[in-house]
């Protein structure tokens, strides 16, 4: 079968700390916890977590591996479209569980939300905008 708008994205990244993940993406953000594996240092094997909101088509996997260093970049970002404000709550919640308020490298981000730095250096936008792919 094809790929489709329905087909499930799965969204995956290097962590550092995957405690320090969790703490951001499932306390902060309100995500929940997917899947959770622990490779125990077993060669081939390596720690992950999969989070992401129950009825999304899409999740985020945050891998754990000693030789792989995450190295994000300013224009790497999740954008969550609210069709809203961004609620202070929401940002200061986000602070408070290891995330960091940055400027976006694209002005375009900083007038149409506000950018966090996950514990890792990836960057989550919440946007004031909405969007549809139809």
């Amino acid at each position: 079968m094809p790929a489709t708008g329905q087909s499930h994205i799965r969204i995956a990244r290097p962590s550092r700390d995957l405690a320090s993940a969790e703490h951001f993406w499932v306390g902060g953000l309100g995500l929940s916890v997917l899947f959770r594996s622990e490779g125990a240092g077993e060669p081939d094997k390596h720690d992950l977590l999969m989070v992401g909101w129950p009825d999304a088509s899409w999740h985020l996997e945050l891998v754990h591996d000693a030789a792989v260093d995450p190295r994000p970049t300013e224009e790497d970002l999740l954008v969550v479209y609210l069709d809203e404000q961004v609620p202070q709550a929401l940002l200061s919640r986000l602070e408070a569980h290891g995330g960091k308020r940055v400027q976006a490298r694209n002005p375009y981000w900083d007038t149409w939300g506000a950018s966090i730095e996950d514990p890792d250096g990836y960057r989550l936008v919440l946007s004031t905008r909405n969007w549809t792919n139809s």
